[in-house]
Formats: C-alpha cells, structure tokens, sequence
C-alpha cells in the first residue's frame, strides 16, 4: 500500500489506545451509516483488541450508533466449542456484544462467529462454512462483503489474526477464510480470514500495543516480507491506520 494511503497515530500507553481508538471505531460507524447500510465490521481478540470492545461499551457514543445495522465479523477464531473463555467470540460477547443484544440494540443475527468442534466436524469444514457465510452478505460474483472498517492486532512475530510467519499454505491461500494447523500459539487448530479477505476492508486498522511488538511493527511499516511479517500484507482499500503506543513505536 502506498504511503499516502497510510498513517500511525501513537498514544502514550496500552490503556489510552483501547479508550481512544474505540471512540474512533464508533465514530467510523456512525459517519458510514450517514451514507450506506448496512455496516460490516471486522473485529479481533488479544488484550488490546477486547479492551478495546470494552472501552466501546463504555463511550456516550455507543447510544448514538443502530447497531441493528452492523454486522460483526471475526478476524480468526480458535477451534473451540463455543462458550470456551478462550475464543474471541466469547470474550467479544462479554465485553460488548452480549450488552448490546440484551439491551435489544444488536439483534443475534448479526453477530456471525466462526464455527468450533461443536458445529463442524473438522477445521476445514469450519473455514468453508464461514465462507459460505459471508459470501451470503457479498455482492454477486465477490467471496466476501466490503468490509467498512477492519480491526486487527498483530503478535511479536508479525503475524496477524491466525496469519502466521511461515504458513505458506495460509499466506497464499485464495480461499476467503483458511484452515490453520499447528498453530505456535495454542490451541494449534484456528480458522482465519485470509489476506484476500482482510484486504477487502474499506479501512484496516492495526492495534498495536507493547515493546515486544516494536521491531516488527517497524518492518510492517516498511514493507517487510509478508512471510516473515504477515501484517505487512494487509491494507485497508482506502486507508490503512497503525495505532499504536509508544511502546510498540519504539523501534531498535
């Protein structure tokens, strides 16, 4: 992506981040309902991320959004039964979307969480019935709905929702949503959004947080290899924003 299309914002710390950005994501949804319905939205787990859901809740911005027009969507998923504390969906619906719906503001039906063991028989099934899923919301001839805006965070490694450096077979898949086996992160099994997917949002938005994650956000942000940093291989159609906090902008 080109620079220009690109920018990185740095708040002081991991806790303002969270709290900034998801004023921002808010903000981002009710400026796209002002000119289309419905809203697709992407989001993620890790600390950041689900902080960040919270911080949502939180905002006297969350009443001023119809969230019975987005649509919430999952970056990757550990392949576990639903309920398990370890999926991101569990921990998204805890920190914001379970509120949502029993305030009767997000219907059920828009929150689409990717399939664990207790719904498809094995990993791949789940990646295919995810894609079967969103192509339902796509336009005709297209795999995956335009995603208006897409929230992601990355690891020490560079590796991005279950994109790991390394996976060749995820990294170049042409498939929507991919199967991942042995993961480095436990659990090993995890389906994912591919890049072509990740790649279909109108605005992709890197949460970074952490000194560990500082070299590799630096090679992202100067288009390092997407096989060593899989984060480098994503940006958002119209714009791509890396928020991050000094920590993460500290580079060596």
């Amino acid at each position: 992506m080109s620079p220009l299309n690109r920018a990185v914002i740095v708040h002081p710390n991991a806790a303002v981040l969270a709290e900034v950005t998801a004023a921002r994501w808010l903000l981002r949804i009710l400026d796209t309902q002002s000119i289309r319905r419905p809203v697709h939205t992407v989001i993620s787990g890790g600390t950041v991320g689900i902080a960040l859901l919270a911080a949502a809740l939180q905002s006297p911005l969350v009443g001023a959004v119809d969230w019975s027009g987005v649509h919430f969507w999952f970056a990757d998923e550990r392949y576990l039964k639903s309920g398990k504390a370890d999926r991101n969906e569990t921990q998204a619906r805890e920190a914001l979307l379970d509120p949502l719906v029993e305030a009767g503001l997000l219907p059920e039906t828009n929150i689409h969480a990717i399939p664990g063991p207790d719904k498809s028989k094995s990993v791949e099934q789940a990646a295919d019935d995810y894609a079967a899923v969103l192509s339902g919301f796509a336009a005709p001839g297209e795999p995956v709905p335009v995603f208006d805006v897409v929230l992601l965070g990355m690891g020490p490694d560079g590796h991005t929702a279950s994109l790991f450096p390394g996976d060749r077979a995820a990294l170049n898949s042409l498939a929507s949503v991919v199967p991942v086996h042995d993961s480095p992160k436990p659990p090993p099994e995890r389906v994912s959004l591919s890049l072509d997917a990740l790649n279909a949002g109108r605005q992709v938005w890197f949460v970074v947080a952490g000194g560990e994650k500082a070299e590799r956000t630096a090679e992202a942000l100067t288009d390092g290899s997407v096989d060593d940093v899989p984060a480098a291989g994503v940006a958002g159609r119209d714009a791509t924003l890396w928020l991050i906090d000094t920590a993460a902008a500290d580079a060596p």
